[in-house]
């Protein structure tokens, strides 16, 4: 099956197992897909980096588990792999402490296990994370069943609030030289599965094809101030109000204004691709900054994928633009956008700082996409 025709990643729950090297977590895993996932041996610090299969565990649905590193891991190496482990932690939706079983027969074992499992704890329950355990030698049935009874919040829909079942709604896909061959893009196929789960009557069209019929109109960010519609938001906006905080990120908008000379800006992506000329997040968001910043003259760094840090190459930023995070699952995003406002650090979406910039309408002052 190709990942076009299943859930994506951002919308499975995330459930990851978690403990000291040695624990059995890697074994457990296999055990608990059913496969061979992840490489087990009785070599402390097998596993490197974080592994995750996708499968779906009834009723609670379609999950992602995922296989970390030890928590003890040491040296420099070590270092990294705990800190990719905790990366790991920030969009996990169920965690399974997978208990040492040589801490039951050692007294110095057991009190590592103790030092790392309580200092998990509190870091899950600042997440609110769900937390189970397992030890070695219990049935993996059973910690499935748990995880399968647990209910977990759902995200917000897409269009919850803006549209009524059975309205029309109107999605301008722009098809240019940064459009994939064949197929539309992920936010775009996500908006019309939410539309059509509400029955609506969705017309598909690009630029030069849009009218404005008064329905609800969703564009491609890029495509505001050619678009002159009275009900307007865009893709952007949308997955940014059901995966984090938009009155956060509409904050930021009056920060790209207070930009000085010299300041550094990051601009983030949850995806990673191919970069094309005329690229949106290397080419058109630093121009968009840097129009609305007055002409500031700005440093820009770049971050995709998982990779998110607010001091890239040891030099902080002063601002995060942040895509939609149609890749991100709500926990994650809302952990990026709470690491922002810990630091100090204004974060705004991609949609929201484009139509400030393309468009003369008042989304800025928050009469849009609420």
């Amino acid at each position: 099956m190709s990942s076009m025709d299943s859930t994506p990643s951002a919308n499975r729950a995330h459930i990851a197992f978690f403990g000291l090297r040695n624990a059995g977590k890697s074994t457990l895993v296999n055990a608990f897909c059913n496969q061979q996932i992840a490489i087990v041996s009785d070599v402390a610090g097998t596993t490197t980096d974080p592994v995750s299969k996708a499968m779906e565990i009834l009723p609670l649905g379609p999950c992602l588990v995922t296989d970390t590193a030890g928590l003890d891991d040491e040296g420099e190496l070590g270092a990294m792999r705990v800190e990719k482990t905790l990366k790991v932690l920030e969009s996990t939706d169920i965690a399974v402490w997978v208990r040492n079983a040589e801490a039951l027969s050692d007294e110095r074992t057991l009190k590592n296990e103790e030092l790392w499992k309580n200092r998990f704890l509190d870091a899950c329950q600042r997440r609110k994370v769900t937390v189970l355990e397992y030890g070695r030698g219990d049935s993996v049935e059973a910690i499935k069943e748990k995880i399968a009874a647990i209910k977990l919040e759902e995200d917000p829909g897409l269009l919850d609030g803006l549209v009524s079942d059975g309205d029309r709604v109107t999605l301008v896909c722009p098809i240019d030289e940064s459009a994939p061959k064949g197929r539309m893009i992920l936010p775009q196929v996500q908006v019309l599965r939410a539309a059509l789960d509400r029955h609506c009557i969705v017309r598909v069209c690009q630029v030069e094809e849009f009218t404005d019929d008064g329905s609800l109109t969703i564009t491609d960010s890029q495509a505001f101030g050619r678009i002159k519609a009275a009900n307007l938001t865009s893709f952007s906006i949308l997955f940014a109000r059901q995966k984090g905080d938009l009155e956060e990120l509409r904050r930021g908008l009056d920060a790209v204004k207070a930009l000085k000379d010299g300041d550094r800006v990051l601009i983030a992506e949850a995806c990673t691709h191919h970069r094309q000329c005329n690229d949106i997040g290397s080419t058109k968001i630093p121009k968009a900054v840097t129009k609305l910043s007055g002409g500031k003259k700005l440093e820009f760094a770049f971050a995709s994928g998982k990779e998110f840090d607010l001091a890239p190459d040891g030099k902080p930023v002063a601002l995060v633009v942040h895509c939609g995070g149609c890749m991100l699952n709500r926990r994650a995003m809302l952990s990026r956008i709470d690491r922002c406002r810990n630091a100090g650090v204004p974060i705004v979406n991609y949609g929201l700082l484009l139509h400030a910039v393309l468009s003369k309408s008042a989304l800025a002052s928050g009469e849009a996409a609420q």
